[in-house]
């Protein structure tokens, strides 16, 4: 009676541990997500662009509004938010699948591939954190790109970075008078 008591005891402790392993990388997923969901991406414009010369304020937010749906086009028709989400949520579910079919095939049997997938979205989900990151990034800097190219093209301003260098002084010129020629030679001419 004992044995089997103890044995009981045995299996829950396991069985216990297996739960709270699982509570404990279900609680690392949501926070990673949580944290990704947080980082803000704008949804406009992220450069400075002035009014051209001769142009007043109206002229400028019609053609800020024709270029910001301009830039939006030649990115693909979406904004950086939505890039960041679709590679976040790829990344999450290829990195589920992967782990699924390693931990059956190392593993074996439903267990394996159950754990392989919690692996697999664990590690999914950190990849896809800065996959995510880098496609709303690209997609916002064509976004900018495109956008600047449109206002210049209809005569507004880009301020540009620069530094200024102080040229080297000039060197002094003297007025010296060219050389006499050769002694016994006819003059040029």
């Amino acid at each position: 009676m004992r044995r089997r008591l103890a044995k009981g005891v045995a299996e829950a402790a396991v069985v216990k541990g297996d739960l709270m392993t699982a509570t404990l990388k279900l609680s690392v997923v949501v926070a990673s997500l949580a944290l990704a969901a947080c980082v803000s991406v704008p949804t406009g414009p992220a450069v400075m662009v002035l009014p051209g010369t001769g142009k007043n304020f109206d002229e400028f937010r019609f053609d800020d509004n024709d270029c910001r749906q301009f830039a939006y086009h030649q990115i693909g028709g979406q904004d950086a938010m939505r890039a960041q989400e679709n590679s976040a949520v790829t990344s999450a579910v290829v990195g589920t699948a992967v782990g699924a079919l390693a931990g059956a095939a190392f593993g074996g049997g439903s267990s394996g591939a159950a754990a392989g997938a919690g692996v697999g979205l664990l590690g999914g989900s950190m990849i896809g954190t800065g996959a995510s990151q880098q496609s709303a990034y690209s997609a916002q800097r064509r976004y900018d790109i495109a956008y600047q190219q449109c206002m210049y093209a209809k005569g507004h301003r880009i301020p540009v970075e620069g530094n200024f260098t102080q040229s080297p002084p000039a060197r002094a010129r003297t007025n010296t008078p060219p050389p006499p020629p050769p002694p016994n030679q006819p003059p040029p001419g």
